[in-house]
């Protein structure tokens, strides 16, 4: 099943995870007050470039009716959600949501495209003041979503157990808003492949077991509305529909045959 990889692709796709890690943890410090998220892109690109590989998502397109995305990172700020345009009037300021999400294809040699994917996301609050608690605990809330997906991420479980326990989580924290129109998914031989992965429980998947070899990101995404989300003008930047508050954090893993491996960790996570 194309949904398995070979033992020396995952190496290939721990190797490019690492990188991936490294190079969004550098990104976040340079999201200061008064950088446009222009600035951060070609940024973001060199560094993918330099360490091997190159942007995942510049140029990507879902369908072909879709214009291709035209910037290497997804930058959202706000009520901004996810697949932000990184366009130069977007400067950041003090106290801003901002949510960076990247993706490379590693190892790639210039005459044939042979790497594989791996993408990752952090939600951070932009500046030194403290935020107001309830945008601190919307993004800690987001954050350990994630790991609480990570931990149901095992062989032998079903895929809707991973959306089940992040829901349980989000659910016991307060009232808050689970996105449903986008999940997380496989990834590693393209930037999106089966299986589907719901941040809330769907019964359709609990018959997709999870296996060892199996690559997936798993990707949070919270509001501090509702669930509902609207697409820009530019095809790509997708909001709240409500304009509430929100928050994304996302890691790439392995599936092993003990339990699990995040290939994206930052080199500050434990």
């Amino acid at each position: 099943m194309a949904y398995i990889k070979t033992r020396q692709e995952i190496n290939l796709i721990l190797q490019g995870g690492k990188k991936m890690g490294k190079i969004l943890e550098d990104l976040g410090k340079l999201a200061k007050p008064g950088i446009s998220a222009y600035e951060l892109d070609l940024i973001s690109e060199k560094m993918i470039i330099a360490s091997g590989g190159v942007p995942a998502f510049k140029g990507y397109q879902g369908r072909k009716s879709d214009p291709p995305f035209p910037s290497t990172t997804c930058m959202s700020v706000n009520e901004e959600l996810v697949h932000g345009v990184a366009r130069k009037n977007l400067i950041l300021k003090e106290g801003d949501i901002f949510s960076l999400d990247i993706g490379m294809e590693y190892p790639v040699n210039k005459k044939n495209k042979s790497g594989y994917f791996t993408d990752t996301a952090i939600t951070l609050i932009v500046g030194d003041k403290k935020p107001i608690p309830e945008v601190e605990k919307l993004l800690r809330v987001t954050k350990e979503a994630l790991e609480v997906g990570i931990k149901a991420a095992v062989p032998g479980a079903p895929v809707s157990a991973i959306g089940k326990a992040i829901e349980q989580y989000v659910n016991s924290q307060g009232k808050y808003g689970i996105v449903r129109d986008l999940v997380g998914h496989g990834v590693g031989h393209a930037v999106h492949e089966d299986p589907r992965v719901p941040n809330y429980y769907d019964k359709r998947l609990d018959h997709f077991i999870l296996k060892p070899g199996m690559v997936i990101a798993i990707e949070p995404m919270i509001s501090l509305g509702g669930y509902e989300i609207v697409t820009a003008d530019d095809g790509w930047t997708i909001s709240m529909a409500d304009s509430s508050l929100c928050a994304h954090f996302e890691h790439t893993l392995v599936i092993t045959e003990k339990g699990n491996k995040v290939a994206t960790r930052r080199p500050s996570e434990k």
